[in-house]
């Protein structure tokens, strides 16, 4: 071997030999023989770096996984000795070798044994376990090969061809008949020598035994011996939380509801009598979370048996599994409500199904009076139990972290929603119940808020707010209907909004409160003498002024949907709210150097909630205008002379925050456009001249020859939302503004500026069509010049981008085809139009993008239609047959044209369309041409038949998609798509 190259698989070395080692690397794989001297080394010993040893096991690896096939006898028996001589020599090391060796000679092992156990090697494990006996080293490569063969053959997780899938159901049958007894009796040998001495190897032993349960014959490992031995090992310290996986899986495993419950039943008794359901005695908390993660699968398992016997019928058996459930519920209600986290969410599944069952006993037991009064006595209890438990672990504890939240944060958050879960199978288990309980502890909590801790007063409202989730009402309707859920709701809101509790001292419970209002807003229609004073909680330092950023900026956007409701109830205060969140409408200097209160995205909100008061309020016009200008005028102002500044500065960061600033500026503006839905709205405010203002104050910005990216997106997006308010006023600025957004474009800046163009096109048709005349052909070859820029194979972001700028193009010549607007096209020179013809038909054939071929088969259909008559435009017609039929068989029979993809069928639809107008325009002659054109696809005789007698009578829509389907179908069942020779 290059002794040199192998110097650079040590992590430390130079990059030159690094370099080296990876080229020999490379050589070694694609040598056929290179990977010989690989397997000498690894079964004679030769090396003692692990770099080099993991190094000949890589080379190796790929030999197997790729080559295999394509081996010698004696070259696949050179393998299967390699690896048992290295395994051989594992026996005899006083110091194994490092896991990363183990593990990766386990996955080549594993991988021979994939490739030849049917055929080549059916002894494998026999080979193996003669060999290695129950030496610990031995043991180690066998139980590391055992999971590795999990992971190639039965681990669900990683995605298999159905060709390997087929080859994995025959090897695991056939290891069912041959080995796995063998494999079953070594594992117990392993597990009864090793557990006292060498925890890691019985450790996984466990893993591999609970990996393999879910397919093999239960009965090998749900007996006495084996069972006992797991649970002495339950009480063994270094092997309880494995033996508890392994017990979790062999419960898992699916079989019949009858011997499921029987074996639940029995292990539950073992473990009862050996004192595990003592859970307030045990210490260890990592223990009782796997302990926990058990007994969940224990009731989920006797859950889903109880529901499979009660659908067949046998009612005793399915009695049976019912008690077997209750009987597990105080355990369950134990493992719940523990402190540990961790343990109390390892149970929320079966308590979860738990409280389903109980949900669906009481709709079955409704229909008998006295059997629904005793069911729901019986149960009240552990449903008012299961509540209190939600109740107390949904609290936050002392350590949580609100201001800089990590992944025990997280952690708790996940848990929360997982306790949210179970409230809500509560609320439609019984929702009075949930109800009344919410209702007495909010109260209770609300009476002395201000000498409660603040989980206590934060889970408190939370309860409330769970509640508009847990009892679902159309709209939030949540005031009108139930007399008792809506005067219960009504007096909890009441309370909430009355005692006090927003100016509680903490952010947690701020929040709260807020989102609370807010999700409860039609609350304040019903009761509106309450807004005031939530409209100054908002306002001052509990919302708004926060000195919390979080708050701050939360408040913010739930303001906005507060006033959104409830806008027609603020004409009183419209000026007064103006007046008081003034500050925050400031675009921020990038030089001021202090914090600004909101964000940028944050203030976005802001402008919004001004321009839903301003227009929705009873003022007259003329003071709606005069407060929208107010509002808008210092952001003109502040726009002005910053992009007068702009080109003067030096440094790009510099001009980074002035754009971004100035863009800001922009999406304010049009922000407040939001609450208009057309030009009448506009004019009705008198807003259209402030809007006119702003359109002239920032279209300068596109010729700013610095920054444009960010300014130009800005610039469109304003153009975009005034085309909805200004409609045709608009229309002047438009030339202009193309003509700049035009120079010097990115892929980004053009695909970007087609929506617009598509969007005027769309709204004004005729009206713009001089204004396309112009600016058509100098935006095409915007284009085609960004299409032909040269760009790295590899680029994946500059292919995403073309790609999506090509798509952007063909929808917007469909834009321009579909609005009737044929004489912008027609108007561009023969040798225009022919240029982006072929364009079109390119797309259709050559690129395989579903999606932009579909828009192109939609143009061809609809250019067919316009130019495709006797009155078309000249040469059309030779267009046609020369090129758009042939693309309407080209297309679908390239290798990537893929039918079992729904885009791809939607393509196939359009282009059979598009033959059909080809038909509908030019008669008879289509037809002719088509029985000349086929035979040159050199298509069947058969297929020629079926054009003859149902395609070429009729000429329907329907016939020529039934010859369509036919034709790819043949043409993917005999796999002969590249044979078609198209003309």
């Amino acid at each position: 071997m290059d002794e040199q190259a192998l110097m650079g698989l040590n992590p430390n070395a130079d990059a030159c030999y690094r370099q080296r080692a990876l080229a020999y690397f490379e050589q070694l794989k694609e040598s056929l023989d290179g990977w010989e001297v690989c397997a000498q080394a690894l079964a004679k010993g030769v090396y003692s770096d692990d770099h080099v040893k993991f190094f000949c096991f890589q080379v190796l690896e790929h030999q197997i996984k790729f080559r295999h096939g394509s081996l010698t006898a004696a070259q696949q028996q050179l393998i299967r000795d390699t690896l048992m001589k290295w395994l051989q020599a594992q026996l005899m090391n006083v110091h194994p070798e490092k896991p990363f060796i183990r593990n990766k000679a386990a996955q080549v092992l594993a991988l021979t044994f994939v490739m030849e156990y049917l055929t080549l090697w059916p002894k494998f494990f026999f080979d193996i376990l003669n060999l290695v006996g129950l030496n610990p080293n031995g043991v180690d490569i066998y139980l590391r090969t055992l999971m590795a063969i999990d992971a190639e053959v039965v681990d669900r997780d990683i995605l298999h061809s159905p060709e390997e899938t087929r080859r994995n159901t025959l090897i695991k049958d056939s290891m069912r008949g041959q080995c796995i007894p063998a494999l079953v009796e070594s594992w117990f040998q392993i597990l009864q020598t090793y557990q006292h001495t060498h925890s890691e190897l019985t450790c996984q032993c466990l893993e591999v035994v609970g990996a393999y349960v879910s397919w093999i014959d239960l009965n090998l490992i749900a007996n006495d011996r084996f069972v006992n031995l797991l649970l002495s090992q339950m009480s063994m310290e270094e092997l309880r939380e494995e033996a508890c996986d392994c017990l979790f899986e062999i419960v898992n495993k699916g079989m019949d509801p009858v011997d499921k419950t029987k074996l639940v039943e029995s292990l539950c008794q073992v473990l009862q009598s050996a004192g595990f359901f003592n859970i307030e005695q045990e210490e260890d908390v990592d223990f009782l979370a796997k302990f926990s993660r058990l007994v969940n699968g224990m009731g989920q398992s006797l859950v889903l048996s109880w529901t499979k016997l009660s659908k067949m019928g046998d009612v005793k058996v399915s009695a049976e599994a019912l008690r077997a459930v209750e009987a597990k519920v105080p355990l369950m209600l134990q493992l719940l409500i523990h402190e540990d986290d961790d343990i109390s969410a390892n149970i929320v599944g079966f308590c979860y199904d738990y409280l389903h069952v109980l949900k669906q006993l009481l709709m079955s037991s409704r229909k008998q009076t006295w059997r629904y009064d005793s069911i729901t006595g019986s149960y009240l209890s552990c449903m008012s139990a299961i509540m209190l438990a939600v109740m107390n672990k949904l609290k936050y504890d002392d350590e949580y972290n609100f201001e800089n939240e990590g992944e025990d944060e997280a952690m708790f958050v996940e848990y929360r929603k997982q306790l949210k879960m179970l409230l809500d199978r509560l609320a439609q288990v019984s929702p009075e119940l949930l109800l009344e309980a919410v209702h007495r502890v909010f109260n209770a909590t609300m009476q002395n808020w201000q000498t409660v801790q603040f989980m206590e007063v934060e889970v408190a409202i939370r309860l409330l707010y769970m509640l508009g989730e847990a009892l679902p009402a159309s709209h939030g309707a949540h005031f009108s209907g139930d007399t008792t859920k809506t005067s219960t709701l009504q007096s909890m809101m009441r309370t909430l909004v009355s005692c006090g509790v927003s100016e509680y001292q903490h952010s947690s419970v701020t929040l709260e409160f807020f989102e609370t209002a807010v999700r409860y807003d039609k609350f304040f229609l019903v009761e509106p003498q309450h807004i005031p004073s939530v409209l100054m909680a908002f306002l001052d330092h509990r919302g708004l002024r926060h000195s919390s950023p979080k708050v701050r900026s939360r408040v913010a956007y739930l303001f906005s949907r507060f006033i959104k409701t409830l806008h027609k109830h603020m004409n009183a205060f419209i000026e007064d709210i103006l007046s008081r969140i003034q500050d925050l409408l400031e675009l921020a200097p990038p030089e001021n150097g202090f914090p600004a209160l909101l964000s940028s995205d944050d203030q976005l909100f802001m402008f919004e909630t001004a321009g839903v008061l301003i227009v929705n309020g009873e003022s007259p016009a003329e003071r709606k205008q005069a407060l929208m200008r107010s509002l808008l005028t210092p952001l003109m102002e502040a726009f002005r002379m910053l992009l007068a500044k702009l080109p003067q500065e030096a440094g790009d960061e510099r001009q980074a925050v002035l754009a971004d600033c100035l863009s800001h500026a922009v999406g304010f503006a049009s922000r407040t456009s939001k609450v208009f839905s057309n030009k009448q709205t506009v004019k009705q405010c008198g807003c259209s001249e402030v809007y006119l203002d702003c359109l002239q104050t920032f279209l300068p910005a596109l010729s700013c020859p610095v920054q444009r990216g960010p300014l130009r997106s800005a610039v469109r997006s304003f153009l975009h939302r005034m085309i909805i308010c200004l409609e045709e006023e608009v229309l002047p600025f438009i030339p202009a503004a193309s003509q700049h957004m035009l120079k010097d474009c990115e892929p980004r800046d053009l695909q970007e500026f087609i929506p617009l163009v598509s969007q005027i096109t769309a709204k004004f048709k005729n009206q713009v069509s001089p204004f396309l005349q112009e600016i058509f052909m100098p935006l095409v070859m915007a284009i085609f010049e960004v299409l032909s820029r040269p760009a790295e194979e590899n680029d994946q972001t500059a292919a995403l981008e073309k790609q999506m700028l090509r798509r952007s193009y063909f929808t917007f010549i469909q834009t321009i085809a579909s609005s009737g607007m044929n004489e912008v096209m027609a108007s561009q020179g023969a040798e225009n139009i022919e240029r982006v013809l072929f364009t079109i038909i390119q797309g259709a054939v050559d690129f395989p993008d579903p999606i932009a071929q579909k828009t192109c088969f939609i143009i061809l259909s609809r250019l067919v239609e316009l130019w495709g008559g006797k009155d078309g435009l000249v040469g059309f017609p030779d267009f046609i047959y020369k090129h758009i039929v042939p693309a309407c068989f080209m297309a679908p029979l390239k290798p990537t044209f893929d039918l079992s993809d729904a885009q791809t069928v939607l393509t196939l639809s359009e282009c059979t369309l598009t033959l059909h107008m080809i038909h509908l325009k030019r008669g008879p002659e289509c037809i002719q041409f088509l029985q000349e054109y086929l035979p040159s696809l050199q298509v069947s005789a058969e297929i020629t038949q079926v054009t003859d007698t149902h395609l070429l009578p009729s000429g329907s829509a329907t016939a020529f998609n039934i010859f369509f389907i036919y034709l790819f179908e043949r043409a993917e069942s005999s796999s002969s798509r590249r044979k078609y020779r198209l003309i």
